[in-house]
């Protein structure tokens, strides 16, 4: 399965396959979860209600992944006074790969480290990028699979944020 994601990335494809029976989708609860970032600090989403979450499952091999990371860069410098907050959740399979490319790019939120279990628990990431949009409330807003169209993701967050 990481070989077809990994050769879909490499051509710049995104790969959408069903999620489980367990999927999460707009509406539900948004799985808790505690992990330390690569600096080492505690990330629990939990600590985030009353703000907006990005949660953004990627992967340093994923060419639609590395292309919208940039502008989660500059959401997070906009909106972050305003109530968003972006946690990044890296799916590579070893740390170093995702800690390589921070330190050229780095990121101005969160990134924690990913596996299996955490996929699961928000009904198996099968294809990256993946990104969901949590209300201050915990549940979740919006769920976006594969290439997402980032003006419309950009849209739902200024409707969703209180006004400057």
């Amino acid at each position: 399965m990481r070989q077809l994601l990994r050769a879909a990335a490499a051509l710049g494809l995104s790969v959408m396959l069903c999620g489980t029976a367990d999927s999460k989708n707009v509406g539900d609860m948004a799985p808790d979860f505690s992990r330390a970032d690569f600096a080492g600090k505690p990330v629990h989403l939990t600590d985030y209600r009353g703000r907006l979450v990005l949660l953004n499952f990627w992967a340093s091999w994923c060419g639609p992944c590395l292309e919208e990371m940039p502008r989660f860069f500059d959401w997070q410098r906009d909106y972050g006074a305003r109530g968003l907050q972006i946690i990044g959740v890296s799916m590579d399979d070893d740390a170093a790969a995702a800690k390589r490319l921070l330190a050229r790019r780095p990121a101005p939120y969160p990134m924690v480290q990913g596996d299996a279990k955490l996929g699961e628990t928000f009904g198996g990431v099968l294809g990256l990028p993946l990104t969901f949009l949590i209300d201050p409330q915990g549940r979740i807003a919006g769920r976006y699979q594969g290439n997402a169209d980032l003006a419309k993701m950009e849209a739902q967050i200024k409707r969703m944020l209180p006004r400057p």
